[in-house]
């Protein structure tokens, strides 16, 4: 047995080479990690440690009953550069604020693959995680806080990967940093079940394919979920409420699937910018100011099966030529004035989003009040019949009658941004 700050205990039945170090208050994990040899595991307990740790080698490093490792508002706290370390179970704490040094809770420096962040509480860091060109890295089941009382230009973001592949970015609850999760040139990831809110962007995403976007929820930021210059993206059931510019951003964004998501209470649900050969379906568009706004050419996307409900502004086109939606099957929308004669639960004239009436309503808001009376009822079929009236518009020629999700209503009570 050995002793000098930190008592080594050899584990039975493991291989001889991997060992466990227990470092208790008043001991120094540093010198345990620099102690260990790879496969060895550092067990820490519960305590406030004040330090700086550079993990050099492969290893696990557990907390037991949440210790607190602080960097004292200096530097990283924990820094990575080595393949398969495990980090689990601490509150990590204080790292600086310099942003031109990147200082982060834990930074993980380029070729430390597979390294593993579970189950901590990563609480006033600049940067939460940083991970940089490395290759399956998981980031699971934390909780991830910025400084809050520093401006959101002056915060880092709470997770951010450049040039990884592989990544798991699974259940962590993210605020009060600048962006949430922040990616760039990343791909074939999964970032599922992760809760965001109080950012600038709850997630920003640039220049990375082949990733699934799944069960995460965005709210209260400036935006929610923004995905920019991407391909071959799924993103599915993700629940975007409350924020104060969009719900999801799909900007130059081609071959992607957008499925059963909820944006509801937001400037904009869908801000669809410069994206083509789309496929957008089941989602419910709900009390947003815009329900989608779109622009810069979003033409050959497959928008159909989507429920737009009492958005003040169904759908904001800026265009040159109109643009079919709803081929298949048909979009809802509540404010649809047509009438289902043969009752096959599809409109028998179709749905404009661009009328007379809703150009009005841009250019004069107090229009508004009268949006269910029978005069604008009167007046949005009147404009149909005059081409000299309309200008282009999103084109639904089988509007149902019925949304499709049942459970729509639950989101009207949901405190806009």
């Amino acid at each position: 047995m050995k002793t000098f700050a930190a008592v080594l205990l050899l584990v039975v039945g493991w291989p001889l080479s991997a060992a466990e170090w227990q470092v208790a208050p008043g001991a120094s994990i540093a010198a345990a990690i620099q102690a260990a040899k790879a496969g060895d595991t550092v067990k820490v307990a519960r305590g406030h440690y004040e330090e700086h740790l550079l993990i050099d080698k492969p290893l696990r490093l557990v907390g037991s009953d949440r210790p607190t490792l602080s960097g004292g508002e200096r530097g990283d706290v924990i820094r990575v550069k080595a393949v398969d370390v495990l980090i689990e179970g601490f509150i990590i704490r204080d790292s600086g604020a310099d942003l031109t040094a990147q200082n982060a809770g834990i930074y993980v420096e380029p070729g430390s693959d597979r390294i593993a962040v579970r189950n901590n509480a990563l609480v006033y860091n600049l940067f939460g995680v940083w991970l940089e060109k490395l290759k399956d890295p998981e980031v699971s089941n934390n909780r991830i806080t910025g400084k809050r009382d520093l401006s959101s230009a002056r915060r880092g973001n709470g997770i951010q990967l450049y040039n990884t592949t592989g990544a798991r970015i699974i259940g962590n609850h993210i605020s009060f940093a600048r962006d949430g999760i922040y990616v760039d040139v990343s791909h074939h990831a999964v970032f599922r079940g992760n809760t965001l809110h109080d950012l600038r962007y709850g997630t920003h995403y640039m220049n990375s394919n082949d990733n699934l976007w799944e069960d995460n929820e965005t709210y209260h930021n400036r935006g929610g979920l923004a995905l920019m210059e991407v391909r071959r993206q799924v993103v599915r059931n993700n629940r975007a409420w409350g924020n104060v510019d969009h719900g999801i951003m799909l900007r130059t964004i081609v071959d992607s699937v957008i499925e059963n998501n909820v944006v509801a209470g937001n400037g904009r649900g869908f801000f669809i910018y410069d994206a083509e050969y789309n496929v957008l379906k089941g989602n419910r568009i709900i009390g947003n100011q815009v329900g989608a706004h779109v622009s810069a050419g979003s033409i050959h996307n497959d928008v159909d099966g989507n429920d737009f409900i009492q958005n003040r502004e169904q759908v904001r086109y800026v265009a040159s030529h109109d643009e079919a939606w709803g081929q298949k099957r048909g979009n809802y929308w509540s404010n649809y004035a047509g009438w289902d004669g043969n009752g096959d639960g599809t409109g028998d004239v179709p749905y404009e989003a661009n009328d007379l009436v809703d150009r009005l309503t841009w250019k004069f808001p107090l229009v508004k009040l009268l949006l269910n009376s029978p005069a604008v009822h009167s007046l949005r079929l009147i404009a149909r019949q005059f081409p000299l009236l309309r200008s282009p518009s999103i084109v639904d020629r089988l509007p149902r009658m019925q949304p499709s999700n049942p459970d729509w209503s639950q989101w009207l009570d949901r405190p806009a941004y």
